[in-house]
């Protein structure tokens, strides 16, 4: 599979949400983003407000229930409600990955409706599996429990958890689930053009890297933390 970089660029959200970043950091990052006009950044709430410099369209996005899930919706619901309040302008929630392991899919539904309704479109929701904790079955239930609770996209990972990131398998099986109905988000150890490349001829309508220029660069070695 061949793309151009202008292309490849507008698939990638590009992300930091290290626990020791600092708000210079985050204007690097801003300012990489820009550069190479990707289509959005990706930072942890207390972060915002992002300031996007004018003419540029790059996005803000902003993590809720991260890196766990295990926080009470309502809780999950109202980090979302601060975040657009914000300057948000998607959410990437973490399910509790436990329902979804023991294919409580109605609990899913029920957390993912929760900030849906604090966080209503135009703000894109982007819910976030832990497909590599997850069975096969797990990944088709949470991401058909997602599409019923309102969210634009159904996400893999967090790249923080021990079990790993992303996969084409669970990718594949994501997109299946949805239908077209919802995008598709792959994040999690893409860290070399080939794998992005791979994720996108799977099914996936946006990446999550930390090391954008260098995917870019076609660097197969790029260094971050793999979300």
């Amino acid at each position: 599979m061949n793309m151009d970089n202008a292309t490849l660029a507008k698939y990638m959200d590009s992300t930091l949400l290290k626990p020791e970043a600092t708000p210079s950091d985050v204007e690097a990052l801003v300012a990489d983003a820009v550069q190479h006009d990707v289509y959005s950044v990706c930072v942890s709430p207390n972060m915002l407000p992002v300031e996007i410099p004018a003419g540029s369209d790059v996005k803000v996005a902003v993590v809720t229930g991260f890196p766990s899930g295990k926080h009470d919706s309502r809780v999950k619901a109202l980090e979302a409600q601060i975040a657009v309040t914000n300057g948000a302008h998607e959410i990437d929630m973490v399910i509790d990955v436990a329902a979804a392991a023991e294919h409580r899919f109605e609990d899913v539904e029920a957390d993912v409706r929760e900030v849906r309704g604090a966080a209503p479109r135009p703000t894109v929701l982007k819910v976030i599996l832990e497909t590599a904790a997850l069975d096969d079955e797990a990944i088709v239930g949470a991401s058909k429990a997602a599409a019923r609770a309102g969210a634009d996209f159904v996400k893999t990972s967090t790249g923080f958890h021990p079990s790993g990131g992303a996969s084409v398998h669970a990718v594949r099986l994501m997109s299946e689930a949805v239908e077209g109905k919802l995008g598709v988000k792959a994040s999690g150890g893409i860290r070399s053009r080939a794998a992005a490349l791979e994720m996108i001829e799977a099914g996936a309508t946006r990446l999550g890297v930390s090391a954008a220029a260098a995917i870019l660069a076609d660097d197969t070695d790029a260094s971050g933390s793999g979300y």
